[in-house]
């Protein structure tokens, strides 16, 4: 057997259920990890005390041996992200304004994660309010990235990922906006999942006007992610996006061995059509050596019997950033504009929120109502195109990891970036379309630094874009 914090999240479940490891054995080998690891990558925050993490282990165990098993993740430590509602620990969403906040009730995810065992150890690290694809906050500093503390580990779930492919916790949980799942995935050699809007029960004040951001896992493997995936999905009658249609498996019932015994990670990918969206036809500008290590990584679809060809997006992607830029400030004005009202609230936003806040305060109706008929006509180009491609595939992200001091790049090859987020203008397609996108590990170029590749499906798809990245993971072998 590997070292514990070495198991993959599904074999450690076996483990704990069989009693081969104990609760408290997995507890005490998680928290030396974190002990070694966390002073330098600083990914997990609001860290509990050991001796109350290794009594509530010990619980667990006599559970265990009281014939009370809750779920695939019983005993498994998992820190939520920063931005996501936690019962009785601290939730400060990066931010001084809510340093000392501690809700008194679950977001949906950590809800589900609960139910199925999970024991809450502390929070993963987020840029402040998730604004920006860089972690760093005033409260934490910075996270950085598990392949070299030099570097960001990218964002807003950057320190969900940094856990993740440093050991430090079996899987994690995150949130994406505008890539905060696929980002730090990329930047840090592991698999992050934008899973489709109403696929994952929202956690969001607002239930009718935020359709952007939505939670979803990140894991070291697909099976692993689908393990989680299948924790946190599932209808919600308080949430009226909450999709009604089931995944292959239900969270309630499959264990780890089922899902593997069922095959539903398995498909046959012969003949399937993949349309590479690229740069956007000359649209997006990338640092030298991204779009050529994602383009040579595309020959892995050959090698599972797929085609991929080149395809030129069917709607402007100008008109995309604008639409997109109208929507999230509208959104950010709404969410956080009763910080910016205080004006001693005010000087402790970043600057990067209260441009978001102050671009959207006035706005007029006429303008979100002009872009979301823009919206709903790019959205109908995409599904015609979904029409004769099954999969669309295109970066992850524009650069590599950048200086961890560096809040965000300022140009890309020549190329100056006009906002604090222009540099991820790659991910905002399938946030705007509501459609499941994958980040897979696309290598590392001759400097040792990762990429990633997004694959996005129709609107709903989650699992087939699942199962193209489980024969993408056996193709390209485990990332280095």
């Amino acid at each position: 057997m590997d070292s514990i914090t070495d198991l993959d999240a599904v074999a450690l479940s076996r483990f704990i259920r069989s009693k081969q490891l104990s609760c408290v054995e997995v507890m005490q080998s998680y928290l030396q990890q974190i002990n070694r690891l966390n002073p330098t990558f600083n990914a997990i925050v609001s860290l509990r005390p050991a001796d109350e993490l290794l009594s509530e282990a010990a619980e667990y165990d006599r559970m265990l041996a009281g014939g009370k098993y809750m779920g695939w993740m019983h005993g498994m430590p998992q820190a939520p992200k920063d931005v996501t509602l936690t019962r009785g620990l601290r939730t400060t969403f990066g931010s001084p304004l809510l340093q000392d906040f501690v809700p008194d009730t679950d977001a949906p995810v950590v809800a589900r994660m609960r139910a199925a065992g999970s024991i809450f150890i502390g929070k993963t690290n987020v840029p402040e309010f998730a604004l920006g694809s860089q972690t760093y906050n005033p409260i934490f500093g910075p996270t950085r990235n598990a392949l070299n503390p030099a570097l960001t580990a990218g964002g807003s779930s950057g320190g969900a990922a940094v856990a993740l492919a440093l050991g430090m916790l079996p899987v994690a949980d995150g949130s994406d906006m505008m890539g905060s799942l696929r980002n730090p995935a990329a930047f840090n050699n592991v698999y992050g999942l934008r899973p489709s809007h109403g696929r994952v029960p929202s956690g969001s004040p607002d239930l009718f006007c935020q359709q952007l951001a939505t939670d979803g896992p990140m894991a070291r493997n697909v099976t692993d992610l689908a393990m989680l995936l299948l924790t946190q999905a599932g209808h919600d009658i308080y949430d009226p996006f909450s999709l009604r249609d089931a995944l292959p498996a239900e969270p309630a019932t499959v264990s780890p061995d089922d899902l593997l015994a069922a095959g539903t990670l398995e498909r046959d990918f012969d003949g399937v059509r993949i349309g590479w969206l690229g740069d956007l036809d000359g649209h997006l500008p990338f640092q030298p050596g991204v779009l050529e290590l994602c383009e040579a990584s595309l020959a892995t679809f050959d090698t599972v019997g797929a085609t991929v060809d080149a395809v030129k997006p069917p709607f402007s992607p100008a008109q995309l950033w604008d639409t997109w830029l109208t929507w999230r400030h509208y959104l950010l004005a709404g969410t956080l504009g009763v910080h910016y009202a205080d004006p001693k609230r005010r000087a402790k936003l970043k600057p990067e929120a209260i441009w978001e806040i102050e671009q959207g305060l006035d706005m007029p109706a006429s303008q979100l109502f002009k872009a979301s008929m823009a919206r709903s006509a790019i959205y109908r180009t995409v599904m015609q195109l979904f029409e004769s491609v099954e999969f669309l595939v295109l970066p992850a992200a524009q650069v590599f990891p950048f200086d961890v001091d560096t809040h965000w790049p300022k140009e890309i090859n020549g190329r100056t970036m006009d906002t604090y987020h222009r540099w991820m203008e790659v991910t905002i397609l399938a946030t705007l379309m509501g459609c499941p996108a994958l980040s897979v590990p696309a290598g590392l170029n001759a400097q040792g630094l990762p990429s990633g590749l997004q694959i996005l499906g129709r609107p709903g798809s989650d699992w087939q874009v699942l199962q193209l990245g489980r024969a993408w993971e056996e193709a390209m072998g485990k990332p280095a």
